[in-house]
């Protein structure tokens, strides 16, 4: 966790998550998730394998979920499996869906019901003589 006071210089590289209230000046990078929240501020790149953000981000931001809450601002690129926009939310950038990995079993589309089936063919019937 790093509170509102606080300013970090340099990369953060983590397994775990981070809580970011006060401000970064470096790239953060974790397997784990990263919250920005409204007082939070990175001034580099975020990757991560969730992103929410309530803050401010000038740098790209690259996560398998990523969330945008509604006061938050993000001025640069996304790359996301899954993208959450709410409204009020400031985004000035790209975003792309990553392709790169296939998606955990959770993630895939559930079907529920039966699937359709070919329909069998009918006889055809052939005109008297």
């Amino acid at each position: 966790m790093i509170g509102e006071d606080a300013v970090i210089t340099g990369e953060i590289s983590l397994k775990g998550g981070a809580i970011i209230s006060g401000k970064v000046m470096g790239n953060v990078k974790t397997s784990g998730t990263v919250r920005v929240t409204r007082t939070g501020t990175i001034e580099g790149d975020i990757e991560a394998g969730e992103a929410t953000v309530g803050g401010t981000v000038h740098g790209n931001v690259q996560a398998g979920k990523v969330v945008l809450r509604g006061d938050s601002k993000v001025h640069g690129d996304i790359v996301y499996k899954q993208l959450v926009i709410e409204e009020g939310a400031s985004f000035e950038g790209r975003c792309d869906i990553d392709t790169n990995q296939p998606l955990p079993e959770s993630e895939k589309l559930q079907i529920d019901g039966p699937v359709a089936q070919e329909e069998p063919e009918l006889p055809t019937e052939e005109a008297p003589s």
